[in-house]
């Protein structure tokens, strides 16, 4: 049984068991050992949110990290799809994340990911859970080999070109109005310059972290200033995001929210009339209800269902080869 790690990574309260100084350099310690394989100089990319105890929890990671002989390379605030992204992109042997999602300021979490940017398996976190229990007097790196911390300025750039990669050439968003709730979180920077680059004029709430203001009263999780916004300033549609950008809530123009299951649906059907939708099913959670399942049915379309936790989500994707997944009410995929 896992000990520490739950459906998505290491979760608590900051300066609180198991969010302390010490724990945090423990799992670096293990997890850089558990991923020192081979004779290449080994590294590690490591990203947070905006929460105040994000700084302090990355400087007990990188100490950890150190002593295992890994290279750290640091990108500060950036969403957790970023740091899946930039692990494969920059052929590191691990991916970290400082976040506790939609959670407020005083928590914070720390999740893993493995070199192909896919998060652990059970198996992994069981073993690095049982290196941190482990005396590993001897099994640190010896001076000489002990790693080096480095930041990666252009980390944000980066990934705005990624997601604008994601976006047919062939359309822009010339003309379009949206309002952007970024939660004051860890996409305060690259969502507005990713739709703003796309043509689209961008109207932001929660876009001014201060360290303690994350998901307060603002983001996925409290979208009412995000729904009076899109009416306020007659935008197309209203996006809100959560503390780590891994989930959506979207309104429409008169300001309603529209449930996730019934965006899982409606790409689901104009993919299928595309014929683009592989494998003909959807994936999604537990959490989503009978009637998308029966519009599915009629077009033909599985749905597939997971215990909640976007990691069985991915799985359950890579088992079918299937290309659309989400999770209600908010979407994630």
């Amino acid at each position: 049984m896992r000990r520490l790690f739950g459906t998505d990574g290491i979760r608590g309260t900051a300066n609180s068991a198991p969010m302390t100084v010490d724990i945090a350099q423990k799992l670096g310690q293990a997890a850089g050992l558990h991923f020192t394989r081979g004779e290449h100089r080994h590294s590690v990319l490591l990203g947070k949110d905006t929460r105040l105890s994000g700084y302090m929890i990355e400087s007990a990671l990188v100490a950890g990290f150190l002593s295992a002989g890994m290279d750290v390379t640091l990108v500060g605030p950036l969403p957790t799809p970023a740091i899946a992204m930039l692990t494969r992109s920059l052929r590191a042997d691990l991916g970290v994340m400082i976040s506790a999602s939609h959670n407020p300021f005083e928590d914070n979490g720390i999740k893993l990911f493995g070199p192909d940017g896919f998060k652990l398996s059970d198996q992994n976190e069981i073993d690095i859970e049982n290196l941190m229990l482990a005396d590993l007097t001897g099994r640190l790196a010896a001076p000489r080999e002990i790693g080096r911390a480095s930041r990666l300025n252009d980390a944000a750039g980066r990934y705005v070109e990624s997601a604008k990669a994601s976006f047919p050439r062939k359309l822009r968003l010339d003309g379009m109005k949206i309002v952007l709730d970024c939660a004051n979180g860890s996409a305060y920077r690259v969502a507005p310059t990713a739709l703003w680059e796309l043509g689209a004029e961008v109207i932001r709430i929660g876009c001014t972290p201060d360290g303690v203001n994350i998901n307060d009263q603002c983001g996925s999780t409290h979208p009412e200033a995000l729904c009076q916004a899109v009416v306020q300033h007659g935008a197309h549609l209203g996006i809100a995001l959560d503390g780590d950008a891994d989930r959506v809530l979207i309104a429409d123009e008169t300001g309603r929210l529209i449930d996730g299951d019934q965006i899982l649906a409606l790409i689901a059907q104009s993919w299928a009339r595309e014929g683009r939708l592989v494998g003909q099913s959807v994936v999604a959670t537990v959490m989503s209800n009978m009637g998308l399942e029966r519009f599915l049915n009629t077009l033909d379309v599985g749905l597939e269902r997971t215990s909640v936790g976007d990691r069985y989500v991915v799985e359950r994707m890579r088992e079918l080869a299937a290309m659309w997944a989400g999770s209600s009410p908010a979407i994630w995929c």
